[in-house]
């Protein structure tokens, strides 16, 4: 018992096993029965599922806010607001690549499916080492949201589409160190072919290399969003939970968004002032010899950006919604 109830990383070690016991539950059932057939994903399985998740993740943030307080449970909500957010900016280049690499809508839930069991190890390593950056020397958080501040201001102005993936030097770099086939084997991600001298060797498949640049789009994405949960709270407890609650999530609304992400247009614009204040908030509180920014307050001003760039986008777009 007094195991359970050690301190890890701020929280009590039952706390972080309920929620890796929930996560496992969530994949395990995912995977092993609403997914054990390949099948194509359809919009309104797809939202079904988002609802589901949508829901799972504010109620685990009622959770938060029962057991470690209101501020804590805002902080959640506002940290899984932004990631989500952020999240779903990805789903531009996720499109992206699946186009690159020609995978069909019936094998893209496996690569994601797989996508987000490296998100969960990667993101648990970045959070785990800026939460040790933040408690060693607190102010790293002021340049986080220097950071943020300057990533915000260049996607405001920036209006460039995502780079293809085949010219990407980590791309590059693989295939020509790696065996690589030119088509698709079905759902596999490694299959064995005759080599050069006839000899069965392993071969990697497009479907993996997909899944390669699908992990690393997390990497160059996380660079923004980890910075950002940390400007909203320093509670690796928090950070991580909000973080995997949105990605797990993002899976199963990419199917239902990737053919009207055009219609999004303006999110950007909503996501780079989000980051601006985000960054900015931080430096306020400070001027103003606060502690921190009150959570409120920076949850308001969280939702009514996304939910007017959201707006604004669908608003400006209406035309092509109509041919939908």
């Amino acid at each position: 018992m007094d195991l359970l109830t050690a301190a890890v990383l701020g929280q009590p070690l039952w706390m972080w096993l309920a929620f890796a016991g929930l996560v496992i539950a969530l994949l395990a059932l995912d995977l092993g029965v609403l997914h054990r057939d390949q099948h194509e994903i359809g919009v309104r399985e797809s939202l079904f599922l988002s609802a589901g998740y949508l829901s799972l993740g504010l109620a685990f943030g009622g959770w938060v806010w029962h057991q470690l307080g209101r501020e804590s449970g805002i902080e959640y909500i506002t940290g899984f607001l932004i990631e989500k957010s952020l999240a779903l900016d990805n789903i531009f280049v996720i499109a992206t690549i699946f186009a690159a690499f020609a995978v069909p809508r019936a094998y893209q839930h496996r690569v994601l499916f797989w996508g987000v069991l490296g998100v969960i190890v990667l993101r648990g390593v970045m959070i785990g080492f800026g939460a040790a950056l933040v408690a060693r020397f607190e102010w790293v958080l002021f340049i986080f949201a220097a950071f943020l501040v300057v990533m915000g201001a260049r996607m405001f102005f920036a209006d460039k589409a995502p780079e293809d993936p085949h010219d990407n030097p980590v791309y590059r770099w693989l295939v020509r160190h790696i065996r690589v086939t030119p088509e698709l084997h079905g759902s596999r991600f490694f299959v064995k072919q005759p080599g050069r001298t006839g000899k069965l060797v392993w071969f990697a498949t497009p479907l993996f290399m997909a899944l390669i640049m699908v992990e690393l789009a997390d990497v160059v994405f996380a660079v923004d969003s980890v910075p950002a949960i940390f400007s909203i709270t320093t509670d690796p407890y928090i950070v991580y939970t909000s973080n995997i609650f949105a990605i797990l999530g993002l899976r199963a609304l990419y199917f239902a968004l990737a053919a009207v992400v055009a219609r999004f247009a303006y999110l950007k614009h909503a996501l780079a002032a989000l980051l601006v204040f985000i960054g900015g908030k931080v430096f306020f509180a400070e001027m103003m010899g606060w502690e921190k920014f009150p959570a409120p307050v920076s949850l308001a001003i969280t939702a009514v950006l996304l939910f007017a760039g959201i707006g604004w986008s669908l608003w400006k777009t209406r035309e092509q919604g109509r041919g939908l």
